[in-house]
């Protein structure tokens, strides 16, 4: 004997649902194998759901685009800010500026190694740091490094910044999306478990092969087990 089996993906419950609005438009209410009640619940939920969605799908790909951004100015970041503490290290070492420089940026004095600019917070924490020591350092009166400036390594710092922020808009946005449908998607799955109880309640009184052609007529869908199907 054949089984139904529920739809499993998104595309298969908005047809399921489709399939018995449909039918109840070439129908009169009386003669529908479901209440009007279930008629009004997809009628309100359809639209919802598929809006859902669709703004779900949306946030995906402009998530996706907007993320090789992201990764860019990151990179560029950690560029400028590794050969900025380089160029500083240089001109320690040809002794240009004394050892004591390093103090500025919250690097210890005697450490000529560059800072980890490994993870988001690195490049903030320490893009921060690098910064603020080289304009403390300039108010002080002491010589700007160059190649590159200061200036151009806060254009990339703050670029990253901004990217890193709406970054994080959109992460928490295509989560709302994602926890929002999954809501939804449960709902729809009781809805068409409901409509498809209603729908073969309705035809019960039909023989197999009957009754199974009437329920597929409302979107009900059916698998044969192989040892049933015909050969």
């Amino acid at each position: 004997m054949p089984y139904r089996r529920l739809p499993n993906t998104d595309t298969a419950r908005i047809r399921a649902m489709k399939t018995a609005l449909e039918k109840s438009k070439d129908l009169p209410p009386q003669k529908l194998a479901y209440s009007a009640r279930n008629i009004v619940r997809i009628q309100r939920f359809l639209p919802l759901f598929e809006n859902s969605i669709q703004l779900q799908r949306q946030s995906v790909n402009t998530r996706s685009t907007r993320g090789r951004e992201y990764n860019e100015s990151l990179r560029k970041a950690r560029i400028y800010l590794t050969h900025f503490v380089r160029v500083m290290n240089m001109a320690i070492f040809r002794g240009e500026l004394p050892p004591e420089t390093r103090a500025f940026y919250g690097l210890a004095t005697n450490d000529p190694s560059v800072p980890p600019l490994v993870t988001e917070n690195d490049i903030i924490t320490w893009g921060k740091r690098i910064i603020d020591g080289e304009e403390q350092r300039i108010r002080r009166g002491g010589s700007p490094i160059t190649n590159p400036t200061i200036a151009v390594v806060k254009v990339r710092y703050q670029s990253f910044v901004e990217q890193c922020n709406y970054h994080k808009v959109l992460v928490k946005k295509t989560l709302d999306y994602v926890e929002r449908t999954a809501d939804m998607r449960k709902e729809a799955d009781e809805i068409i478990l409901e409509l498809w109880n209603e729908i073969e309640e309705a035809h019960k009184h039909l023989e197999e092969d009957a009754r199974r052609h009437e329920c597929e007529g409302y979107g009900i869908v059916y698998f044969f087990r192989k040892n049933e199907l015909k050969k």
